[in-house]
């Protein structure tokens, strides 16, 4: 069955009259190869551009054309604003109050910026979103995803920290005091207020833990985090919120050491968060993946409510906020949650994969 996008935009949106709707993709060049789900994914922006201006005709609003951008080539880099087809991209931001990007890679971070400089703006963003979503997460039934978000984020919000053990016996604390939790609920009305900013598909509550910003107060974010790739798995190594080192298998270890050595920023701890979107499934795509279960990133995290910023790397071909998903099914998962309040009584959210709450 196809998705009934006009349900989802008005589920989710509640678009008004005198609204302006832009609809953006990027587009491959130069070292930035086209593959077949990117071509899928810029079909997909043509058929929801068609369906916004379908669903104007009922309600009155205005739909700019669907507006193509050079890809950026890294997950949350700066957008290039001066550039676009057939009208460039700041032009198109600059007039809308509603923006939704199906893009190769993430804008998730550059549109939470715009965001912040742009009072009637909020935004959908949707990397490497997937046909097969459309049967999946993007069909959930978000009313029900921002009732179980609600439930999630609240837990966040009394902790200071949280206890994580995975599935492989590591385990790793998480610093949260000084942060407010925040929710992807899958509703974006416009006006509503705190994070203007959503991924389709919907459905997790998040936190950046404490970065040890503060003088003389250090983060304790600390523990070991294993991660997989295919078949290998790796060891992260992590103190005051950054990963100091990497372990295990070579050559992806030693890979991924250089990766961190390039930027420091790329070290930081940007965010812990638990998907709880009941249609996602995983299969090797981080949106939907995410949705499924318990996440986490690093690198960039100041659009979530953390202090690293694009200007604090040292090049903006370093910016970075790669998500890493433990969801049920994941080649690792968690066999432990433990949320920690201040006055030392604890909440297990997660057993074996499943949430308890």
């Amino acid at each position: 069955m196809a998705l009934d996008l006009h349900k989802l935009f008005v589920d989710v949106f509640h678009p008004e009259a005198d609204e302006c709707v832009v609809v953006i993709v990027d587009v491959p060049h130069g070292n930035y190869a086209d593959h077949g789900l990117w071509r899928e994914r810029r079909e997909m922006a043509a058929e929801w551009q068609a369906a916004w201006v379908s669903l104007a005709k009922d309600i009155g609003f205005e739909v700019l054309p669907l507006v193509s951008f050079p890809a950026s080539g890294a997950h949350n880099a700066n957008l290039p604003l001066d550039e676009g087809d057939p009208i460039r991209l700041r032009e198109a931001l600059e007039k809308a109050t509603l923006a939704l990007a199906l893009t190769q890679f993430s804008s998730t971070a550059p549109l939470s910026a715009w965001s912040k400089e742009h009072a009637d703006f909020r935004a959908a963003s949707l990397p490497q979103v997937a046909r097969r979503m459309e049967q999946t997460a993007l069909a959930a039934d978000y009313a029900e995803v921002a009732r179980r978000c609600q439930i999630l984020k609240d837990a966040l919000a009394k902790a200071e920290l949280a206890q994580v053990t995975f599935s492989t016996g590591h385990q790793w604390q998480v610093d949260l005091r000084f942060r407010d939790a925040k929710m992807d609920d899958g509703q974006l009305p416009r006006g509503k207020g705190g994070f203007p900013i959503i991924n389709l598909p919907s459905g997790e509550s998040f936190q950046v833990p404490y970065e040890g910003e503060r003088e003389g107060v250090e983060s304790l974010t600390q523990g070991e985090i294993p991660v997989a790739y295919g078949n290998v798995r790796v060891l992260f190594h992590v103190e005051k919120n950054r990963i100091v080192t990497v372990s295990g298998d070579e050559p992806k270890a030693g890979e991924l050491r250089a990766f961190f050595d390039v930027d420091p920023m790329r070290r930081n701890i940007a965010e812990l968060a638990l998907g709880c979107n009941a249609n996602a499934v995983v299969w090797g795509n981080v949106l939907e993946d995410e949705k499924a279960g318990f996440h986490w990133a690093y690198g960039r995290s100041e659009h979530l409510g953390g202090v690293v910023a694009p200007e604090d790397f040292s090049s903006p071909d370093h910016i970075e906020h790669q998500d890493i998903v433990y969801a049920k099914d994941s080649p690792i998962q968690v066999a432990s949650l433990v949320l920690v309040e201040a006055d030392g009584s604890k909440c297990e959210v997660i057993r074996d994969g499943d949430y308890l709450i």
